[in-house]
Order: C-alpha cells, then sequence, then structure tokens
C-alpha cells in the first residue's frame, strides 16, 4: 500500500477571488440559458446566433473552448425539439468542431448531452450540448487530486476569437 498523497493530506487552497461575487450575489432565478439567448452583450459569451438556436462559451468550461449549443425555446428534451431545430443543434455542434480545430488544435472532441439531473445536467430543464476539445493529458493532477480545471485563457479572450473565426 502507498502513502498517501501530500496534497490529499495537506489540502492547499486554490484562491478564486473573482467567484465570489457570484456565491454571494443575487441569483437571478431564471433560466441561464434563456437569459443569455434573449441578451446581446459580450458578456454573456455568446459566439453565434442561428436561426433556432445559438452557441456560447460554457461559464464553468472542462477545457478552453468548451462551447454550449442550446434552442432559443426553453424545452427540457430532445424529443420536444421541432426538426428545424434538431438539425440546427447538431449542424452548430458539428461547426463548432471545426471552429475549434482551425483555432485550437485539439486532438479529439466530446461532444454530448447531460438529459435530465441524474445524467449530470446543471440545468436539466432548457436541454443543450456539449462541444468539448481535448487534447492528450488534458486530465491532470488539478482535476484528478482537486477536482478543479485549469483554463489557460480569459472566457472573454476566447469568445472574441471564437467570434471571429465563426464564419
Amino acid at each position: 500500500m502507498s502513502a498517501p498523497s501530500p496534497l490529499s493530506t495537506h489540502p492547499r487552497p486554490l484562491w478564486a477571488p473573482w467567484r465570489i461575487e457570484y456565491i454571494r450575489g443575487p441569483k437571478a432565478g431564471t433560466c441561464f440559458l434563456c437569459d443569455k439567448g434573449a441578451g446581446a452583450t459580450a458578456a454573456d459569451h455568446v459566439v453565434h446566433r442561428g436561426r433556432h438556436a445559438y452557441v456560447l462559451l460554457n461559464d464553468f468550461p472542462y477545457n478552453s473552448g468548451h462551447l454550449l449549443v442550446a434552442p432559443y425555446r426553453h424545452i427540457a428534451g430532445l424529443a420536444e425539439l421541432m426538426d428545424a431545430e434538431r438539425n440546427e443543434l447538431l449542424a452548430l455542434m458539428t461547426h463548432g468542431t471545426t471552429v475549434l480545430g482551425r483555432l485550437m488544435s485539439p486532438q479529439g472532441f466530446n461532444l454530448g448531452f447531460n438529459l435530465g439531473e441524474a445524467a449530470g445536467a446543471g440545468l436539466a430543464e432548457h436541454v443543450h450540448g456539449h462541444v468539448v476539445p481535448r487534447w492528450g493529458g488534458d486530465t491532470n493532477f488539478m482535476s484528478v487530486l482537486a477536482d478543479t480545471r485549469v483554463v489557460p485563457e480569459s472566457l472573454e479572450a476566447t469568445a472574441e476569437m471564437i467570434r471571429a473565426a465563426w464564419a
């Protein structure tokens, strides 16, 4: 049996003071995907708006460039999507891999939907897909030992780069 990791017996804090505003601040009580879908500011991190669906950066990404693709309509399941919404959702996810492939040169992608709370959906009542660029070795000690992700670029900078490359 090996000795316990020093990190697990003497945890060190990872400071993120910019998060306290979110933690202590009032919660909207509304659907963030509906809010961002209706919004028109760069702070929403929306990188593309289609006719039935839109693309935005995940505010809590697994990796740099982690995209969310959502219909404008507030619906919970894939079966509730109209054909045009479902087709555009998949087309936007596909184009997202093309854009991220050009910009970030990932070695692969995870694409998928978490349908329902038990499946890991953070917002089960508004269906949305994930496009996550992946690189060999991107699961590092931070996520394995500390359940923490290291994202090397600000969401604003990543969103601006993706917006410029989307067309």
